[in-house]
């Protein structure tokens, strides 16, 4: 068995400290529970990775660089989302190929 005091007082004492850190432990776990209720809300709801990116140039005014798959592995602050329709066009109006993941293989077009 624990050793606990004998006399009233200091059992009561003892209760009401538990009783306190009980309810700060049960605080303490339904901000854990809510941080990863939101968590999960956030993977759920995170939007799905675009399909094509296009990088661009070093500024806003210069041309865009090249065209990446969408579920490139290193992907910058230069890059956004295209559609696949966007993709061909940049490939065809002569924006360069990722030599890594070869967009322009994935989209069947051939090498000149």
């Amino acid at each position: 068995m624990t050793d606990l005091p004998p006399d009233l007082p200091r059992l009561r004492t003892l209760e009401a400290y538990l009783v306190l850190l009980l309810r700060e432990v049960r605080a303490a776990i339904a901000l854990a529970e809510q941080r990863e209720t939101e968590r999960q809300r956030g993977i759920q709801d995170r939007p799905l990775p675009p399909d094509w990116l296009l990088e661009q140039g070093l500024n806003r005014d210069s041309p865009p660089v090249q065209v990446h798959c969408g579920d490139r592995w290193n992907k910058g602050k230069r890059t956004r989302g295209i559609s696949l329709d966007e993709a061909r066009r940049a490939l065809t109006e002569g924006v360069k190929a990722c030599g890594v993941c070869q967009p322009d293989s994935v989209l069947g077009f051939l090498e000149s």
